[in-house]
């Protein structure tokens, strides 16, 4: 009797070990494996260096400057998923502020009308870029940086046509400054913390397309048409509408980041923006996006973002020269990336 118990006791062990591993690999497999990491190496080492990076108006500063590159970044995922990429996005913020600023301004209307209007403008561009990228069949690479070199233009010849300089006035004393710079840029001290609400937006815009990817036909729909764009064609996904949904929702976020610039300090230089759109390219994919489409999430994108944030203001606080940011950069992009197709190639080993 003890060797039929014996017996029946090894599959159960074996089935044990076979249950952590399958758990252990679904971990590895998510895409933001890498860079929550990466994340936690990076904050030690910061932590470890430079004791100001300990402080929580450290924390405040850091949690600021990534969520600024954090919001943008989850639509820039959304649409790398989707299979294409948008080099406007970074002027774009920079367009719809201008848009809402200048045009409230010099027509004296209220400030949340010409918040409206950049909203329109920021949908209108991503819906234009993508009926280009599907209509024309152009890789979204060169339309975007089409519409890029466009609005930088636009940016600063108009800006300086209406008010003779590079940037727009001052608009803390106008009708609806006090409600938008609430919803916008409000700041709030929470024992000690000065807490932005651009990273309570952060956070819910990461939350909401978490749940679109992973819990929605529409989640479903964005990575096949990343994966496979033909094959999501024939089985009756709407290629053409997710497509251009998804560069409508970078130009929805450019202008929440616009309208957070803006209210945050009262006016926007016209050359603004310009590079930034790398930034969230690079953010999504330090967090585990891959450059053909089909892979990746929005909370890599924000880890990627606040690995941004981190390394930004940790070269700051340890006192060293900021000119090596852009080199930590690349080596962050180049390590992520070699991460990502080590941890793929290992989960695809395993099963």
């Amino acid at each position: 009797m003890s060797q039929a118990v014996d017996a029946g006791a090894a599959p159960a062990t074996a089935d044990e070990r076979s249950a952590r591993r399958s758990a252990l690999a679904r971990l590895l497999a998510r895409p933001e494996a890498g860079s929550l990491a990466g994340a936690v190496v990076i904050y030690v080492f910061f932590f470890a260096v430079a004791p100001p990076f300990r402080g929580l108006d450290a924390l405040a500063t850091i949690l600021y400057a990534s969520s600024t590159i954090g919001i943008p970044a989850v639509a820039v995922a959304l649409l790398m998923i989707g299979g294409e990429f948008d080099l406007s996005a970074g002027v774009a913020v920079t367009s719809s502020a201008l848009v809402a600023s200048m045009l409230s301004f010099q027509l004296t209307l209220n400030l949340w009308v010409g918040i409206a209007v950049g909203l329109l403008l920021a949908l209108g561009v991503g819906a234009l870029n993508g009926y280009l990228v599907m209509r024309t069949g152009i890789p979204s690479f060169l339309v975007t940086l089409a519409t890029f070199l466009m609005l930088q233009g636009l940016n600063l010849a108009i800006t300086k046509v209406i008010t003779g300089n590079v940037a727009s006035p001052d608009i803390s004393d106008m009708d609806g400054f006090g409600t938008a710079r609430k919803v916008f840029a409000a700041e709030w001290d929470l024992g000690g913390l000065s807490l932005r609400i651009s990273v309570v937006w952060w956070l819910l815009f990461t939350a909401v397309a978490t749940w679109v990817l992973l819990r929605t036909r529409v989640g479903n729909w964005i990575f096949a048409v990343g994966g496979a764009q033909a094959s999501a064609r024939a089985v009756g996904v709407p290629v053409r509408r997710v497509k251009i949904g998804l560069f409508m929702t970078v130009g929805f976020l450019a202008w929440f980041t616009g309208m957070n610039l803006l209210f945050s300090f009262t006016t926007v230089q016209s050359g603004e923006g310009v590079g930034n759109e790398f930034l969230y390219i690079i953010a999504a994919v330090i967090g585990g996006c891959l450059l053909t489409g089909g892979y990746g999430s929005a909370i890599g994108a924000a880890t990627g973002a606040f690995i941004f944030g981190m390394t930004t203001q940790g070269i700051v606080y340890a006192g060293w020269n900021a000119d090596w940011f852009k080199f930590f950069l690349g080596a962050m992009l180049l390590l992520a990336t070699l991460l990502n197709l080590w941890v793929r190639r290992r989960t695809e080993a395993a099963r």
